[in-house]
């Protein structure tokens, strides 16, 4: 990854070095939401079931929320002067999750999304160490946002789950 041409140097207290570490885990980060978000949009349309019509509307909004996380997460990409992953190939290469190979069923769609934000849990959690290492606290602030949503989403999922 390279610098994008700023007209002016980016100086906002963060090292080059840094905002470069940091921004290695963001794209990490936002290649896990994005195969997150497929994922989910996947299992909204292929959901079957007695539980259609109440997993059918959560998958929607999660896929939504998802979307929305991706693009806070490009955006703080470029805040910090690189610019941002977008196609398949590089969140394929990124990504700690894989594409799905065929239609689960619907407790397995729920365990799969679980894991998948846990992934992205963990994902953030290591990027936040190297963000409160330099000081980056807006980047941390995006991260523990985000965590805590898919902290709340993990547990909303796993609680549709019968023990």
């Amino acid at each position: 990854m390279m610098l994008t041409q700023q007209a002016l140097p980016i100086n906002i207290g963060i090292s080059e070095t840094d905002r470069h570490e940091i921004v290695n885990g963001l794209e990490k980060m936002m290649a896990d939401s994005f195969m997150l978000y497929l994922k989910t949009l996947f299992y909204h349309w292929n959901v079957t079931g007695p539980m259609f019509q109440p997993l059918h509307g959560v998958f929607e909004t999660q896929y939504q929320e998802l979307a929305l996380a991706v693009d806070d997460l490009a955006e703080r990409i470029r805040s910090l002067g690189f610019p941002a992953p977008g196609t398949f190939q590089q969140f394929n290469r990124l990504s700690s999750l894989s594409e799905e190979t065929g239609v689960p069923d619907t407790d397995t769609m729920l365990k799969l999304l679980v894991q998948g934000h846990e992934t992205v849990i963990r994902t953030g959690r290591e990027v936040a160490a190297v963000t409160e290492r330099a000081s980056d606290i807006s980047t941390l602030d995006l991260i523990t946002k985000q965590v805590e949503s898919h902290e709340k989403t993990a547990w909303m999922l796993r609680s549709f789950l019968t023990p």
